[in-house]
Formats: structure tokens, sequence, C-alpha cells
């Protein structure tokens, strides 16, 4: 196996510890000479590679087994590319439109930290809504090195643990995006869970591995991508949220809005048809118009028990 991968170790279900493996869901499939520093970046173009992926029979998880281990994860991650600035705008300002539905139910507005936070766009976004004490946790250099200088010093180079910030100190943890990533996505929600206030909300945005668009293209979906160590449906997602210790897990589908050439790059074409319909739109014109349309993902939420 390739370096960036190092030696693959079996693993329990990440979200409730079962050991039956299930059913296959995908087979592994990696060409090691394509791993490259864009492999484990965000919004990139998919490659069509992937772990072996099952699914759990006790909660409905899509999770791959084996895995690299954790700290080879993060050598990844920190390594990453990054070109994706414009999307993470339009990015931020969907999770914003959500959030600022849920300002009524939050405790305060003192105390925010946004994990996976890229180069920082949903902070500023945090800032326009009233939070204070904001704080982006970002494994990636090169993001945190494309930061806008009001939201700079607010990112913390390092990845979401225990001891990030002191108990019951924060109304509003989110992670966009960033659940299907992590290692262990049950410590990161009950590392969250043990930093919230009483009452706080842990927000999450993942891909419903059950929505309609992700069932028709099967493996050839951009989620199923060796990024991702786990996909979620709406029951796994809700078990998540309640194993790691929160209550009242709720969740939508959402909308989101992009360029219509990061649209483009996410259509499974050969890279013969990828490049003529890329350049195409972009004499067009039209490349940079935005359009918002349902690609199967979930907004998911959960309260600290009060």
């Amino acid at each position: 196996m390739s370096e960036l991968l190092g030696t693959l170790r079996p693993r329990p279900c990440p979200v409730c510890g079962s050991t039956d493996d299930g059913d296959v869901f995908a087979e592994q499939h990696i060409d090691e000479a394509a791993l490259d520093a864009f492999a484990f970046a965000s919004r990139k173009r998919p490659e069509q590679m992937r772990l072996r992926l099952v699914t759990c029979p006790v909660c409905d998880l899509v999770y791959a087994n084996p895995v690299p281990d954790a700290d080879r994860l993060a050598a990844a991650y920190e390594d990453a590319a990054f070109d994706s600035a414009e999307e993470a705008r339009f990015a931020a300002a969907t999770y914003a439109e959500i959030t600022r539905g849920l300002l009524d139910r939050l405790p305060d507005r003192d105390g925010a930290i946004d994990i996976g936070t890229g180069e920082g766009a949903f902070l500023s976004e945090l800032l326009d809504l009233g939070f204070t004490n904001v704080a982006g946790i970002e494994p990636s250099s090169e993001p945190i090195a494309a930061a806008d200088p009001r939201v700079a010093g607010l990112i913390e180079h390092d990845v979401f643990r225990a001891d990030v910030r002191p108990p019951e100190s924060q109304s509003l943890i989110t992670c966009f995006q960033t659940i299907e990533h992590v290692h262990d996505p049950s410590a990161l929600v009950r590392d969250a869970s043990a930093q919230l206030k009483p009452g706080g909300i842990l927000l999450l945005v993942c891909h419903d591995r059950e929505a309609p668009i992700n069932r028709a293209l099967g493996v050839r979906s951009p989620i199923v991508d060796i990024e991702h160590m786990q996909l979620f449906s709406k029951r796994s997602a809700g078990e998540l949220l309640l194993r790691g210790g929160l209550e009242r897990p709720t969740m939508r589908p959402i909308r989101n809005r992009y360029p219509i050439r990061y649209w483009a790059r996410l259509v499974p074409l050969p890279d013969a048809v990828h490049g003529p319909l890329t350049a195409t739109l972009e004499r067009s014109g039209v490349a940079g118009r935005s359009l918002t349309v349902p690609v199967g993902n979930l907004a998911v939420w959960g309260f600290k028990p009060a």
C-alpha cells in the first residue's frame, strides 16, 4: 500500500462498536499512482477511489474497514492541497442559513467552534451572526494560509480533541462535511458534547447515502471516496448523536448552492469528456453562475441535555 495510507488496520463499527462487518457495500479500489496532494483535499474532483466499505447490521452505518491509523490519516490531511476558496464561501452561506434557524434554541451566543473550518469562511458568518469567542479547528496547512485576515487569528492548526476547550464552555459546535473524514466520529461527538453548555447544540452536515441521487449513482457517487471513512444514513446519524450523549436528534435535507463550474467538477465523467466540458462552460461565461441543487446532503443536530 502507498506511503500515504500506510498499513491498513481492521476496526469495529465507529458508531455502535459492532464487530459484525455485515454486507460489503463496495470493494476497495485504489490506484496508488493517483494518490497525490489532492487525495485528501476538500471539494476536489472525484478520483473514483475508495477503501473497502461495509454496512453495519446494527446501526446502518457504511464504514471503511480496514483503514489507515489515526496518525497516518492526520498526516494526509496536514499535507492536503487546497484550491476551493470560492466554493467554501458558498458553502458557508448555506450553513449560516441553517444556523440562523437554531439561534433562538441556543443558551447564548458566547462560545462557538467550527471543526474542519478550512480557510475559515464560516467563522466570518458566525461573527456576523453575533457570536463571541469563536474558533476554528483545521488540520491542513494550505487552507489556513489562505484565510481572510478577519478570521486568520481564530483558526487553530490542529485536530479536534477532548481538551481543545474547557467542559461546558461552548454554545455551538459545528462540523460541516467533516464527520465522514475523521477516524473516530463517536469520539468527536462525545468530546463535543462534553464541551457544550447545557442546552448547547452540535450541528453537523453530512452526506446522506440513502438520498435518491446517491442511490442512483451507487459506487460512482462522489461520496464514495477514499477520504470518507464512513457514510451516514438518517438512522446512523441519529445513532451517532444519541450514543454521543446528545438528545433530540433532528435532521433535514439541505440544498447546496455552488458555481456551475464546481457542479461540473463533481460529475463522474472520463477525463476526455470532462476537460472539454469544463472549457466550454468557461468560454460560455456560465461557469461562474451559481446554481442551487439538492445533492443528498443532510443537516443533523442534537442538544446537550440540560
